[in-house]
């Protein structure tokens, strides 16, 4: 039994110098943490260390960490802001460096603005150093931009001459409107429109090419960074150049609509000339068919006037004799009008 007892009373003491150990080693990465917040003047309590840890489950050590670069920039951050923001899915350390590099810039940035900047761009290509390092240093924006696959934005003159201008526009991060405003793709469109109406309203391609500032001034003017988050400084026209001549196209494209819609009409009229024809053609054959039906009426009539007596023989011979003169005649006149005519030599 002694044997037995020696070996539990071993395997105990193993057990109690590792959980010795373990508290040990839990105690020194607390006392480690809070020694450095503490040397570094950004002071945080072993009890709030403790809860972070075993109560909240939250990484206390970089929350410290945010909070003492927070402090050693001038920046009087509480730890339970920190955990907040934390709680609720941000980046501590880089709100906690978005807000030094604005601080240090001279930009009106709060801790409240820049965690809601940095939860706003959450997921996407965006940051809230990086938009207030845009603020900081503004950038250029393409119009077009390329990823649209066009080169220049297209505008014709009144004298339906086509201009194809390109601009920079050079905007820098407006962080007081930043959260639920327009971005990039709003202000490339408006600047586009802007330049298309200015080219547009413009007499002539001439005063476009010899004045291409009046078109950064027009747009410029128009106030096209309302409810973006970017704030526009300058607009410039990088290219400009003369396209096709839209309107000697559209001229010969009306005048080509104008032809086919005269030769349309033109048709409908001869058909309707055609159809008149025709139908001339058949009231004269109706025509014809009432007088043979009228001649057809007149051998019976003789025929019912020999039946009443009404007609005699001798009448019907001087009848015959009056239609065979009237014939006769007939056939002389139209000799006679035949051979008439300029004498042949």
């Amino acid at each position: 039994m002694i044997p037995v007892i020696g070996a539990t009373t071993t395997v105990l003491s193993i057990v109690a110098i590792i959980v010795v150990l373990g508290i040990f080693f839990i105690i020194f990465s607390f006392f480690s943490v809070w020694m450095k917040a503490y040397s570094s003047g950004a002071p945080v309590s072993m009890m709030n260390l403790i809860t972070m840890r075993f109560f909240r489950k939250l990484p206390y050590s970089l929350i410290v960490e945010a909070r003492i670069t927070a402090v050693k920039a001038g920046i009087d951050l509480s730890i339970e802001s920190i955990e907040t923001h934390y709680m609720a899915g941000g980046d501590i350390m880089q709100t906690t460096l978005a807000l030094i590099n604005a601080q240090k810039a001279g930009l009106p940035l709060d801790w409240d603005q820049a965690t809601v900047i940095d939860l706003a761009t959450k997921g996407t290509e965006k940051s809230v150093v990086a938009a207030v390092r845009t603020s900081i240093n503004p950038i250029v924006i393409d119009c077009p931009a390329p990823s649209s696959g066009k080169v220049t934005i297209d505008g014709v003159a009144k004298d339906g001459i086509q201009v194809k201008a390109r601009a920079r526009v050079t905007v820098r991060s407006n962080l007081e409107r930043y959260v639920g405003s327009a971005q990039e793709e709003t202000i490339i469109a408006r600047v586009g429109e802007g330049i298309v109406t200015t080219i547009g309203s413009a007499e002539s391609y001439k005063y476009v090419l010899e004045n291409p500032d009046t078109i950064s001034k027009n747009v410029l003017n128009r106030g096209l960074d309302v409810g973006t988050a970017f704030e526009i400084i300058s607009i410039d026209i990088a290219d400009i150049d003369i396209g096709e001549n839209i309107g000697a196209h559209l001229q010969e494209a009306q005048a080509e609509a104008n032809k086919k819609i005269a030769q349309a009409q033109a048709e409908i009229r001869r058909a309707a000339a055609v159809a008149q024809e025709q139908e001339m053609k058949a009231k004269v054959e109706e025509m014809n068919a009432k007088l043979v039906e009228a001649q057809s009426q007149v051998p019976m009539a003789i025929a019912e006037a020999f039946r009443a007596g009404n007609l005699g023989i001798m009448d019907y011979y001087r009848l015959e004799n009056i239609q065979s003169d009237t014939s006769m005649r007939k056939s002389i006149s139209d000799t006679d009008s035949d051979s008439s005519g300029p004498p042949t030599t």
